[in-house]
């Protein structure tokens, strides 16, 4: 489903003034093992693997390993995609870089250095731009870590979820807690700026078990936190076979402990599930929440894309091996729509209401080409309910709003026809 630029700058229904910065998202779907909780477009990789876990690697120009990682040809799978999506986004830079998955982790520095080099070649990036790579335990050799930093990547995002192995292991991860401290240490070492993924409301946990996972991360003085609320997505193992997990009344008092040690720890709240050091706020999620555009390629990739009358969404081929069939013949999309105007103003608070500050009512107009009235009277509703406080410049969302986020996002759904 090739795109066609000159179709997207016809005359449409929206008026937007100015383009939002742009990032780029890249999906590398393999992991070693697929966790019982993961919604992602990942595929668990088949085949035999040497010692140490890592699965065998393809080199430069060589064929793909049989039912192994085929590196080079995803890498050049990738390149064709970026290359067929150049003339949606000619003339705009690029403000962020994040590698994820899946484990992107699994491709060697090498391979991520050869993607970078191919991104720089074909896409002007900002001065100083950030360059996450997601990692995870299980996949980490000593001085790999620092041979991504050698390649460009600036900002490390590492899947730790616990400390405590019984609770690894009722999640599915292939790491343990010895391999968690060491790639955090790793991490430290290699990288000024890094996050640490972690899991709470986990089956069978205790208050005071999430409490000790988070005084662990927190130990290593993180730059960057991120705590997620285990929850039990469709299609998934864990709906199927749903585990014993927290109840509510429990899960808060986690939450409460959560914040609460985090902020004495230096650590601002700044988005539902993100806390960070002064300046170490993820500045490739914030463009997502503040409704930026992002490139998405790779197998399953989802993107945002603005144009002057219209704002349009695409995802890749799923499937690995289809993607890198297409991604090679110059068209990985597909599917691809135009946001319609009703379901712009979910869409924006979906991400916007996410974050502690909130957001400029002026932006809200800017990134949906929409006026002020579309919005008037589910924030009069949020208003009324305590979700949300407002001056005239800026709507933010109350600590109510952020316990019920989903309710508050729910007010701003397109009315039924």
């Amino acid at each position: 489903m090739a795109s066609a630029p000159e179709t997207h700058l016809r005359p449409g229904t929206l008026q937007l003034g100015a383009l939002p910065p742009l990032s780029l998202y890249v999906h590398v779907p393999w992991c070693l093992k697929k966790c019982p909780y993961c919604d992602f477009n990942s595929h668990e990789l088949r085949g035999p693997r040497p010692a140490g876990g890592l699965p065998p690697v393809v080199a430069e120009g060589a064929a793909p390993a049989r039912d192994g990682l085929p590196e080079a040809r995803y890498l050049d799978a990738l390149r064709a995609d970026l290359e067929a999506a150049l003339p949606l986004v000619w003339g705009r830079r690029i403000q962020t870089v994040f590698i994820g998955g899946g484990t992107p982790s699994l491709f060697s520095p090498e391979a991520i250095d050869r993607l970078l080099a191919d991104i720089r070649a074909r896409l002007p990036l900002e001065p100083g731009c950030e360059i996450t790579l997601e990692a995870n335990p299980g996949t980490f050799e000593r001085d790999r870590f620092r041979g991504y930093r050698e390649a460009g990547v600036t900002r490390l995002s590492i899947g730790v979820q616990s400390f405590d192995d019984e609770k690894l292991r009722a999640l599915g991860r292939v790491h343990d807690r010895a391999q968690a401290i060491a790639a955090v240490e790793e991490a430290r070492a290699c990288f000024e700026t890094y996050n640490l993924d972690l899991m709470y409301a986990l089956p069978g946990q205790s208050v005071a078990q999430c409490e000790a996972d988070l005084r662990q991360a927190l130990a290593f003085a993180p730059p960057h936190l991120s705590v997620y609320h285990l929850t039990l997505e469709p299609n998934t193992y864990f709906a199927k076979y749903p585990p014993a997990v927290p109840d509510d009344d429990t899960a808060f008092e986690m939450l409460d402990r959560i914040t609460g040690l985090t902020a004495a720890a230096g650590l601002q709240r700044y988005e539902v599930s993100a806390y960070a050091r002064p300046g170490h706020a993820c500045a490739h999620n914030l463009n997502y929440w503040r409704f930026g555009d992002y490139l998405g390629i790779g197998a399953g990739a989802h993107g945002k894309l603005s144009f002057p009358h219209r704002v349009l969404r695409q995802v890749r081929f799923r499937e690995p091996a289809r993607y890198m069939e297409a991604a090679l013949a110059g068209d990985a999309v597909a599917q691809e729509h135009e946001v319609a105007r009703a379901d712009l103003p979910f869409e924006f608070m979906l991400n916007a209401l996410r974050l502690k500050e909130g957001f400029e009512l002026a932006r809200f107009t800017e990134r949906t080409g929409l006026p002020l009235s579309a919005i008037a009277a589910a924030l009069d509703e949020a208003e009324r309910l305590g979700f949300i406080e407002r001056d005239w410049q800026r709507v933010w969302p109350t600590a109510r709003g952020f316990d019920f986020l989903s309710d508050l996002q729910a007010l701003f759904l397109p009315e039924a026809d």
